[in-house]
C-alpha cells in the first residue's frame, strides 16, 4: 500500500498502508449522511506492526506482524507465533508479511509476503487440529517486483471457493510500464486462482480473459493501483476494494456478486472518476463507488468489510474503511451498488494499516503502531 505520511510519521515508517455505469459519490457530493451508529474502539492485544488478520480455527483471529510472525489471538491476548518465517521475507519499503487466508474449511493456510529479493510470494500449509503442519509447506504463485512500493499483498477466499490475489501496479510512481491497463501482466491486477486444483495452482475456466490473446488468465479485475485491502461482503457476496491514489484522489470499487468479473478500474488512465495526467478514460471503465481527496488529511485509504455481526445492529451492512493517515474509522451505507450516506463513527485508530474480521462477523481495526482494536457499541 502506498502511504503518504503525516508529518508527524516519521519518514521510512511503513508505507504499506450491478451495473458498469456507477456514479462515484464524492467526500463533497455524498448524499447526506444517515445516523452513525454509536460505537467505541476496546483494545485487545498489541502487536509488532500488525498487517493482516483472518479468522482461524477455534473461532480465534489470526494476526500476521510485518516482520513474518503469525499469532492467535484468544481470551488471553496474543499467543506465542504459530508461523515464522522472519528470516525469509524483507521489510524495506512497502515489503513484509502483508496478507494471511484460510480456505472455508480451515483445511489449509495461505500467506502472502515478500521474499528476500522482494518477490510477491504466496505459500500454502496444511492445518491439521487447528494447527499449521510446516513440512506440507508449498509455493502457489509467485511474481516479480520491479520496485519496493505498490505490492499489494492481500488475499482472501471468495464466495466461489477460490483464492483471489491483489496486486499493485509494481510500484514507482504514475504506473511508468502501464501495468495497469496491460493484461499481459499481472500487476495491478486482482487475480483468480483455484490453488488446490493444479499444480501449482489451476485457473478457473470461467475467468473472464481465459483464452483470450495476450491476456494473463489468472486476471479477474484491472486498472488497479494498489489495491492493498479488499473483502466480500459475506451477507451479498459483493466485492469491495480501497485502492490506493497517486496524487489526489483515493477511492473504493464495487462489485456485485453476480459480476463475471473483467471490471477495469482506470487505473492508470484514471484517478478515482478523474482524468490521470492528460489519460483518456477507457470505454469500459467502471468508476468507483466512492472517492475522496485530502484535503482533510486523507492520503491513503484503507480498505475494510462490510458489517456483518451481531453486537452493533446499527452497523450492520456498512462497509467500514479508514484512511493511514487520518485514521477516523468510517462508514458507507450502500444501495444498489450506489452510497447513498457517509457515516464518521467518532473513533479514531490511529494509523490503521488494515482490518479484520472475526468468525462471528465482528470487526477489528490494525494500526501498524502495534494496537489491535475490536469495535464495540459504545
Amino acid at each position: 500500500m502506498s502511504f503518504r505520511t503525516r508529518s508527524s510519521a516519521i519518514v521510512g515508517t511503513l508505507c504499506l498502508v450491478a451495473s458498469l455505469a456507477l456514479t462515484a459519490a464524492s467526500a463533497d457530493e455524498r448524499a447526506a449522511p444517515g445516523k452513525a451508529a454509536k460505537v467505541t474502539l476496546k483494545n485487545v492485544a498489541t502487536a509488532q506492526n500488525p498487517t493482516a488478520g483472518a479468522a482461524g480455527p477455534g473461532g480465534k483471529l489470526w494476526i500476521a506482524e510485518r516482520a513474518g510472525t503469525v499469532r492467535a489471538l484468544g481470551d488471553q491476548g496474543l499467543s506465542r507465533p504459530v508461523l515464522d518465517i522472519t528470516a525469509e521475507t524483507t521489510t524495506d519499503g512497502e515489503r513484509g508479511l502483508l496478507g494471511i487466508a484460510f480456505d472455508k474449511r480451515l483445511a489449509y493456510f495461505y500467506i502472502s509476503y515478500t521474499d528476500l529479493e522482494g518477490t510477491s510470494t504466496v505459500d500454502e500449509f496444511a492445518v491439521r487440529h487447528g494447527k499449521i503442519q510446516p513440512q506440507t509447506r508449498r509455493t502457489v504463485l509467485t511474481q516479480t517486483q520491479p520496485y519496493w512500493n505498490h505490492n499489494g499483498g492481500d488475499i482472501t477466499f471468495g464466495p466461489d471457493g477460490h483464492l483471489y490475489i491483489a496486486f499493485g501496479d509494481g510500484g514507482a510512481g504514475g504506473d511508468p510500464h502501464g501495468n495497469g491497463q496491460n493484461l499481459d501482466t499481472l500487476l495491478g491486477k486482482l487475480l483468480r486462482i483455484d490453488p488446490r486444483g493444479g499444480k501449482p495452482y489451476a485457473i478457473p475456466s470461467d475467468n473472464p480473459f481465459v483464452d483470450v490473446p495476450g491476456a494473463r488468465d489468472e486476471i479477474w479485475a484491472y486498472g488497479l493501483r494498489n489495491p492493498w485491502r479488499f473483502s466480500f461482503d459475506s451477507g451479498t457476496g459483493d466485492l469491495l476494494i480501497g485502492d490506493v491514489g497517486q496524487s489526489d484522489w483515493e477511492e473504493i470499487d464495487w462489485a456485485p456478486a453476480s459480476s463475471d468479473g473483467g471490471e477495469n478500474y482506470g487505473w492508470s488512465q484514471m484517478e478515482g472518476t478523474h482524468p490521470f495526467r492528460g489519460g483518456t478514460e477507457p470505454a469500459d471503465h467502471v468508476p468507483p463507488v466512492y472517492e475522496y481527496d485530502r484535503t482533510n488529511l486523507g492520503c491513503s485509504v484503507t480498505g475494510g468489510f462490510v458489517y456483518r455481526g451481531g453486537a452493533i445492529p446499527a452497523l450492520k451492512g456498512q462497509y467500514v474503511f479508514s484512511d493511514y493517515c487520518d485514521g477516523t474509522i468510517r462508514s458507507l451505507e450502500l444501495k444498489n451498488g450506489k452510497v447513498i450516506a457517509m457515516n464518521d463513527l467518532g473513533v479514531n485508530g490511529g494509523e490503521v494499516i488494515s482490518f479484520a474480521q472475526g468468525g462471528r462477523g465482528e470487526l477489528y481495526v490494525l494500526a501498524i503502531g502495534g494496537s489491535v482494536f475490536r469495535i464495540d457499541p459504545a
